[in-house]
C-alpha cells in the first residue's frame, strides 16, 4: 500500500505540473498473431502528447486524444512478430509518462475453443449466488470475512452481494459433473462497483474480474479446471451497455460513446417487433438499440468505430485469457445488427470453433428466428450460432405451469422452420430473469417434472438454471435468485450432497440425473432429427431420430391414465413394432395401425424402438 500511496502522490504531482500522466491501458495486455489493437489509454494532460513504444518498429497508425486530455486512442498499425515486454511512452512539452505493455503467446487451440452443441447441456451459474469458495472477499466492499456482521448484514439484503465467487464454482465441479452437466454458463464477471451490482451486467471496468468474484487468476484456473474434465466454459458477455458509476459517464473517450447523456436519453423499449418489421421506421425501432436499459443502464454507441473495436476486443480479451468454448450475448437485439456482423467475423476468424447464444427475450418464433446466424430477411446476418429458445420456455411454462394445451409446444416445433438451424437452439424451464418453473407451477413437483422431460428431450442444447435439478422456488428478480443451498457458511443445509436433500429435492435431482445419463449415451436424444407423431390438449408424443436409433417420447398430462393410439404408417417409426422403456413408466405395444401407448397419470415413457 505505502508503494501504491506514493506512485499515486507522483502521478498527482506530475498532473499538476502539466506532465502527462497515464493511469490505465484497456485492453491491459495483448497477444501476438491477433488483429493490431486499439489502446485505450486513461491518463491526464495527455493533449498534443506524442506516443511511442520501446519496441521501434510497432507503429502507431492513428491515435485520437479527447478534447480534455484524459483519453488516447492508439490504434496499432501491426502486432509485434513475437512476444514482446515494451513500455508506452507519453511525451509532451511538460514532461513524459511511461506504462509496461506485453505481447503474449497466444493459447493452443488445444487450450479450449471447443465450442457447444445439441450434444451438451449447459447450466446457468449466477455466480454470487451459487458457493462462496473464497470467505474473505465478501461483504459489501469485498473486503470482509464470510462471518463478520458486515458480511451478514449484506446477505440479508435481497439484492446484496451474498459472497459466491469464482472458487465456489470450481469447489463443486464435482457436483455438476455428477448431475450431467458438460457446459458451464457464468453470468458477467467484470468489475462492478455499485451497491447491488451483484449480478454482473453493469460493469464499471471491462477489464477487471470483480473483487466479490476473485481475481483473474481465479477466472483462468475455473476455465483450466473446466477443461481438464473435458467439460466447457460460456462466459456472459454484455456489449449493449454499461454501468451507471463508470467513469466514462461523466468523462468519454469521445461526445459519442453513448447513444445520448446522463441527462439526456432515451428509454430502452423491449418490443422487438418493429426490428424485423420491413415496414417500421426508424421512429419505431430508435428506442430498442439507442434507449438506455431500464433507464438507467449507458447504452454503448456501437456505430462508433472506437467503440466498435473496444467491444470487439474485449471480448477477444476474456476469451483467449481462458480458453473460453463460448459467449452468451446479453440483450441481443438492443444492439445493430452490423455490429454483430462485424464482431461474429472478428471472433469467428480468431476461433473457428466458438460459439455464441443470444438473449432474445420474446416468445414469438418469427422474432427470435430472425436474429439466428444465416437470416437476413430483417438485415444483414449476424452471424449468431443461435438465440435462446424463449418460445420454448414460454410454451413449457404454459402447459405445465398454467394447463394450456399440449398443442402449445407443437406449434413452437412447427415453426422451427423460420431457423437455418434449429437443432441448435437452447431451450429452458427458466433462467434468472424469469420466475422459478416451481413457483410458475404454483408448486407442482408434478408439473415441473415432466417440463424437465421434455426439456431434456426434445431437439437443442437443454439449459439448466442452477437449482431447477434441486426444485428451488422464487418469484421475480430478486426472488428467483436465492443462495444455492449448501453453498454459503452457516446453511443448515447443503443441497450439494444427497444425504442432505429433503425428498423433494432429491425426487427432482434423481428425475433429471437420470434423464441426463440417457440423454448423453443417446444420439437420438443429443442430436437426432424430430418428429410429432401425436398431440392432444394432454398428451404429446415425439420421436427422436439418428441413423438407426428411434427413441419415442412420450407425455402425459392429467389425473386419468390413458391409452394413446398412433399411426406410425410414413413416419420414422413405421416399422419399430417392439419398445424397451428407457425412461419412465407406461408401454408402448404394437397394433394393427402402429403403436398403442398406455401412460399413467401424470407420466413420460421414453422407449427405443426396434423392429
Amino acid at each position: 500500500m505505502a508503494v501504491l500511496s506514493a506512485l499515486l502522490s507522483c502521478a498527482m504531482a506530475f498532473a499538476q505540473s502539466g506532465a502527462p500522466v497515464m493511469s490505465k491501458i484497456d485492453p491491459p495486455n495483448w497477444w501476438t498473431d491477433m488483429p493490431a489493437p486499439m489502446l485505450l489509454v486513461k491518463g491526464e494532460n495527455l493533449e498534443g502528447a506524442r506516443f511511442t513504444f520501446s519496441v521501434k518498429n510497432l507503429k502507431i497508425a492513428k491515435t485520437t486524444i479527447s478534447e480534455n486530455g484524459h483519453w488516447a486512442e492508439l490504434w496499432l498499425a501491426a502486432d509485434p512478430d513475437k512476444p514482446k515486454q515494451m513500455t508506452i511512452t507519453a511525451e509532451t512539452a511538460k514532461g513524459r509518462a511511461t506504462l509496461p505493455f506485453v505481447f503474449e503467446p497466444r493459447r493452443a487451440v488445444s487450450e479450449g475453443f471447443a465450442g457447444f452443441s445439441s450434444r451438451d447441456v449447459m447450466y446457468l451459474i449466477m455466480t454470487d449466488r451459487f458457493a462462496d469458495g473464497n470467505e474473505e472477499n465478501d461483504g459489501p466492499g469485498a473486503q470482509s470475512s464470510a462471518t463478520s456482521a458486515e458480511a451478514q448484514a449484506e446477505r440479508e439484503k435481497p439484492r446484496g452481494w451474498h459472497g459466491g465467487d469464482l472458487r465456489g464454482v470450481i469447489d463443486h465441479l464435482d457436483y455438476l459433473q455428477a448431475l450431467g452437466i458438460t457446459t458451464v454458463w457464468v453470468t458477467p464477471v467484470y468489475q462492478n462497483h455499485e451497491p447491488d451490482s451483484y449480478h454482473g451486467y453493469g460493469a464499471t471496468d471491462m477489464y477487471a474480474v470483480d473483487e466479490h468474484y476473485g481475481t483473474l487468476e481465479d477466472y483462468r484456473a475455473l476455465a483450466d479446471a473446466l477443461h481438464k474434465r473435458g467439460m466447457k466454459f460460456v462466459l456472459d458477455t454484455v456489449p449493449n451497455h454499461v454501468g451507471p458509476a463508470i467513469d466514462w459517464v461523466s468523462d468519454p473517450p469521445e461526445p459519442d460513446w453513448f447513444h445520448g447523456t446522463k441527462a439526456e436519453h432515451r428509454v430502452a423499449q423491449g418490443d422487438f417487433a418493429p426490428l424485423v418489421d420491413p415496414h417500421a421506421p426508424w421512429r419505431d425501432r430508435r428506442d430498442v438499440t439507442e434507449g438506455w436499459f431500464a433507464n438507467t443502464l449507458p447504452d454503448l454507441n456501437q456505430e462508433n468505430p472506437a467503440v466498435e473495436k473496444y467491444l470487439i476486443q474485449n471480448a477477444i480479451w476474456w476469451t483467449e485469457e481462458a480458453g473460453l468454448d463460448g459467449l452468451r450475448l446479453d440483450t441481443f437485439p438492443y444492439v445493430g445488427r452490423p455490429f454483430w456482423q462485424a464482431f461474429h467475423a472478428q471472433l469467428h476468424a480468431l476461433y473457428p470453433n466458438l460459439t455464441t447464444v443470444g438473449e432474445v427475450f420474446n416468445g414469438d418464433p418469427t422474432i427470435t428466428s430472425a436474429f439466428a446466424g444465416g437470416v437476413t430477411r430483417a438485415g444483414v446476418d449476424t452471424g449468431l450460432y443461435t438465440p435462446f429458445d424463449f418460445p420454448m420456455h414460454f410454451a413449457l411454462v404454459k402447459v405445465f405451469a398454467q394447463g394450456a394445451p399440449m398443442t402449445a409446444i407443437a406449434d413452437v416445433l412447427r415453426k422451427d422452420a423460420l431457423y437455418p438451424h434449429p437443432e441448435r437452439l437452447v431451450p429452458f424451464l427458466g433462467n434468472h430473469d424469469t420466475a422459478r418453473f416451481l413457483t410458475e407451477a404454483h408448486g407442482d413437483h408434478a408439473a415441473e417434472r415432466l417440463g424437465m422431460a421434455v426439456l431434456l428431450t426434445t431437439r437443442g442444447m437443454p439449459q439448466i438454471y442452477s437449482g431447477d435439478e434441486i426444485a428451488m422456488s422464487g418469484g421475480d428478480d430478486p426472488d428467483n435468485r436465492h443462495d444455492f443451498p449448501g453453498g454459503f457458511p452457516g446453511m443448515k443445509q447443503d443441497a450439494f450432497n444427497e444425504s442432505n436433500r429433503n425428498a423433494e429435492q432429491q425426487s427432482m435431482y434423481a428425475w433429471t440425473n437420470q434423464l441426463l445419463a440417457l440423454r448423453a449415451k443417446s444420439a437420438a436424444l443429443n442430436q437426432g432429427e424430430e418428429q410429432v407423431l401425436y398431440v392432444s390438449d394432454d398428451a404429446l408424443i415425439y420421436l427422436r431420430t439418428s441413423g438407426e436409433e428411434r427413441v419415442l417420447v412420450a407425455v402425459h398430462r392429467g389425473a386419468e391414465d390413458v391409452t394413446l393410439h398412433v399411426k406410425t404408417e410414413m413416419t420414422d417409426a413405421e416399422g419399430r413394432s417392439s419398445a424397451e422403456i428407457l425412461f419412465g413408466e407406461g408401454t408402448a405395444t404394437a397394433e394393427a395401425e402402429g403403436l398403442a401407448v398406455h401412460l399413467p397419470a401424470n407420466s413420460v415413457l421414453v422407449a427405443s424402438l426396434t423392429h
